[in-house]
């Protein structure tokens, strides 16, 4: 590979990161519902992404890769140290912090859905991807997305009266 396409490549992802990792920050947070966790999870997945970049710049939703493999890699952490973590950690997980640009009280009532159903809503709702797309991101059935989508919303309305304008 020439120095000029690496150069190009490096350009084309810096624009790629300052255009999209507070976007990508504010998603991750609210279902990682822990600010300084989610800086580390958007983090990981941009240098993932970095490392990947060839295949990232031509995927149909190179930001909703990041956002998913911030919160695979949640998961995989979670995993590694789940018998580490006392129960009792400290963590006031009913109140997360929002942080810029979010609501404290949306950022708790998404965080108190179930995983799934935060996972759906954030890739519908707030990147606007459709059935399919967020179907093959998550790797379930779109009439499950339908499902899941039903249920936190329904379920937002019912934590939240003013979320109750908002269609599905």
């Amino acid at each position: 590979m020439r120095k000029w396409d690496v150069e190009q490549l490096q350009l084309e992802f810096t624009d790629f990161y300052l255009a999209n990792r507070d976007d990508c920050l504010r998603i991750v947070l609210l279902s990682a519902a822990d600010r300084q966790l989610a800086e580390d999870l958007v983090a990981e997945a941009f240098a993932r992404a970095w490392a990947s970049w060839r295949k990232v710049r031509v995927h149909p939703a190179p930001v909703a890769w990041v956002v998913r493999t911030a919160l695979n890699t949640n998961v995989s952490w979670w995993r590694r140290r789940r018998g580490e973590v006392p129960l009792s950690s400290g963590v006031d997980w009913a109140a997360p912090s929002a942080g810029p640009g979010l609501d404290d009280g949306l950022v708790a009532a998404v965080a108190a859905l179930p995983a799934r159903q935060r996972e759906v809503l954030v890739l519908r709702v707030f990147f606007d991807l459709d059935m399919a797309t967020t179907a093959s991101l998550l790797g379930i059935a779109p009439g499950t997305v339908g499902s899941h989508l039903h249920k936190a919303l329904t379920a937002l309305r019912t934590r939240m009266p003013s979320f109750s304008g908002m269609g599905e």
